[in-house]
């Protein structure tokens, strides 16, 4: 039996994703002109890895020659709760409230997969869950998921920019999805609130000035220009997402129990004295792992003291 659009897209809302797009797996030589840009400028900041790979990234049949198309999926991870007042507790970004997504989204995609090839073995394809060198953001808009908003996260008219992606190449062919019109118009929010200045203009971040990047990825101490300014933010940010008025207007709550708090807000003087067993302990099914312990102390002493 022959893949259809209808199949994968009941496929796959039956194994759980909120979002099917289907793109042409075709050169992306916009994409990767901007990309090079960006990494002209060092707006990758300590994120090495983003400047290799840099042909595989423009082109998918690099790494997976039989590549015909690239279906992308969006999994919601909103859930409403609200941070406390409490100066003495450092805030998590939202995504990582609860288990790791990765886990979630690669069980996921392996039941997706095979439930495919019941319907046509000869269906191949190979997955990735930002990771890899694939430009998830760049497939995800042009599978009409949504458009690229001016904080640079991918904006769904249904349920805002709360989700994650991921995509599958495929050796199929498919029936391309129309990629949605930008909808931010002459709105600014999420530039306006950035308490670093890190929406250089709409469009681009400058990762160096990130209180996400800052807090997650960087291995380095944390300038002291930055002083006042992370309002509480312990891991991640979600300033540019909070304000956006896509996700004020239409909060959609995630079916995914696991996606659900456990680790919202952590008391500073907790993370500071904590050891490497009771961090791994704790952390070790969240994406908070990710920033390591000296990484979640040097946070940690940076908000308490500056």
């Amino acid at each position: 039996m022959k893949l259809t659009n209808e199949i994968v897209i009941q496929k796959a809302k039956a194994v759980g994703f909120d979002l099917v797009g289907f793109a042409k797996a075709e050169t992306l030589y916009k994409e990767s002109e901007h990309l090079q840009q960006w990494l002209d400028k060092n707006f990758q900041a300590g994120m090495d890895y983003m400047e290799r790979n840099i042909e595989k990234r423009k082109d998918v049949k690099q790494f997976f020659p039989e590549a015909k198309f690239v279906i992308s999926l969006g999994l919601n991870y909103y859930t409403p709760d609200s941070y406390s007042s409490d100066d003495a507790k450092g805030k998590i970004s939202r995504y990582a409230w609860g288990k790791d997504y990765h886990l979630i989204i690669w069980s996921m995609l392996n039941e997706l997969e095979l439930e495919l090839k019941k319907v046509d073995p000869a269906f191949k394809s190979i997955s990735y869950v930002d990771t890899g060198p694939v430009m998830d953001k760049a497939w995800a808009v042009r599978a009409g998921l949504g458009w690229l908003g001016k904080h640079t996260n991918v904006i769904n008219r249904e349920i805002g920019s709360w989700f994650f992606i991921a995509n599958t190449i495929t050796n199929y062919d498919f029936n391309y999805s129309d990629p949605i019109p930008d909808f931010c118009g002459t709105c600014t929010a999420c530039i306006d609130a950035c308490p670093t200045n890190a929406i250089v203009q709409e469009y681009v971040v400058d990762a160096n000035k990130c209180i996400s990047y800052l807090t997650i990825e960087n291995k380095s101490e944390i300038s002291s220009e930055f002083k006042g300014k992370f309002d509480n933010w312990l891991f991640g940010c979600d300033i540019c997402q909070d304000v956006c008025p896509w996700n004020q207007k239409f909060p959609v709550e995630t079916l995914i129990k696991d996606f659900h708090p456990q680790n919202k807000e952590l008391t500073l003087n907790e993370v500071i004295e904590m050891n490497e067993e009771e961090f791994k302990e704790k952390f070790k099914i969240s994406p908070i792992k990710r920033a390591k312990l000296n990484g979640l102390k040097r946070n940690a002493l940076h908000i308490k003291f500056n």
